[in-house]
C-alpha cells in the first residue's frame, strides 16, 4: 500500500487483528522485511503497522536530507492519514531513534527499543578523526569528501548523497532530552554483543528514561531482536500484558 506524507509515497502494509496498534520502525538501510517477523507474532491480538521509511525499501528518499526532527513529523502525519492513534512503538536501531523522539513528543501506548542508540558521547573513532582533521585544511576539503568513500561506514558508502547527508544528521544528533520526556512504560531490548550501539549505551538510557527497563541477551549482537525471535516474542508478550 501506498500514503502520500510531505510529497513523499510511503511504502507500508497493514493487518491483524484487534484495537490496539503495533507500529514498527526499522533500522538504517533496512525495510519492511526486517520488522515483520515481529509483527507476525503478534498479528492475532494487534493491528500492526510496518512502513519503509522514507528514503529506505520502496518508499520515495526526501529531496533534501532530513534529520531525525523531519522523520517524525512525518511519523505523526502518516499515522495521522491511518487514524492511528496512541500505538504501541517499537524501533530497531535507526527505527529506535525516530521513535524515541516520537516518544518524547506525541502519544503512545508503549515503547519498546532494539540497540538503540541516543546519545552523542562517545570516544571519535579513529576514522572519524582523520575527517575531522582533514576538514580543518583548507585545501584539502575536497580531499576530506572523497576520503569518506573509502574509510565511511558501509552504511554511509550505500547512500545516495541526501541520505548520506541524512545519515549524517542522524547520528549527530543526541536524544537524551527526548528520552527524558519519555513518560510511558519503556522496554530495551538489547544484543550482550551489539558493537553498532554498545550495551552500554543501553544502561544509561535506561537511567535517563523514567520508567525503563533493560534486557540484555547474553552472546547477540545488533540484530539480536531477529537471532533470538521466540525469546523476544515471550519478554515482549510478557511486558504487553502489564496493563
Amino acid at each position: 500500500m501506498r500514503k502520500n506524507v510531505k510529497d513523499i509515497d510511503i511504502n507500508y502494509i497493514q493487518y491483524g487483528n484487534g484495537t490496539q496498534d503495533i507500529v514498527l520502525l526499522h533500522g538504517w538501510g533496512q525495510n519492511i522485511a526486517m520488522m515483520r517477523p515481529l509483527g507476525d507474532l503478534f498479528q492475532d491480538k494487534y493491528k500492526i503497522t510496518i512502513l519503509d521509511l522514507p528514503g529506505f525499501g520502496e518508499s520515495k528518499e526526501p529531496v533534501e536530507p532530513w534529520s531525525i526532527d523531519d522523520y517524525v513529523d512525518c511519523l505523526n502525519l502518516f499515522l495521522k492519514e491511518l487514524k492511528v492513534k496512541k500505538p504501541i512503538l517499537m524501533g530497531h536501531s535507526f527505527g529506535g531513534r525516530v521513535a524515541i523522539a516520537y516518544s518524547a513528543n506525541y502519544k503512545v501506548h508503549k515503547l519498546c527499543l532494539f540497540g538503540s542508540p541516543c546519545m552523542r558521547n562517545r570516544e571519535l573513532t579513529t576514522k572519524e578523526k582523520t575527517l575531522k582533521a582533514l576538514k580543518k585544511i583548507p585545501f584539502l576539503n575536497n580531499l576530506a569528501e572523497v576520503a569518506k568513500n573509502y574509510i565511511g561506514s558501509r552504511d554511509y558508502k550505500a547512500a545516495s548523497p541526501i541520505m548520506r547527508q541524512t545519515l549524517v544528521n542522524v547520528i549527530n544528533q543526541d536524544l537524551t532530552d527526548c528520552a527524558k520526556n519519555i513518560m510511558v512504560p519503556t522496554l530495551l531490548i538489547w544484543g550482550e554483543l551489539d558493537t553498532e550501539a554498545p550495551v552500554d549505551e543501553a544502561r544509561e538510557l535506561e537511567k535517563i528514561i523514567p520508567d525503563a527497563g533493560l534486557v540484555v541477551l547474553a552472546g547477540l549482537g545488533h540484530y539480536a531482536y531477529l537471532d533470538n525471535l521466540p525469546q523476544v516474542y515471550k519478554i515482549l508478550l510478557a511486558f504487553l500484558k502489564e496493563d
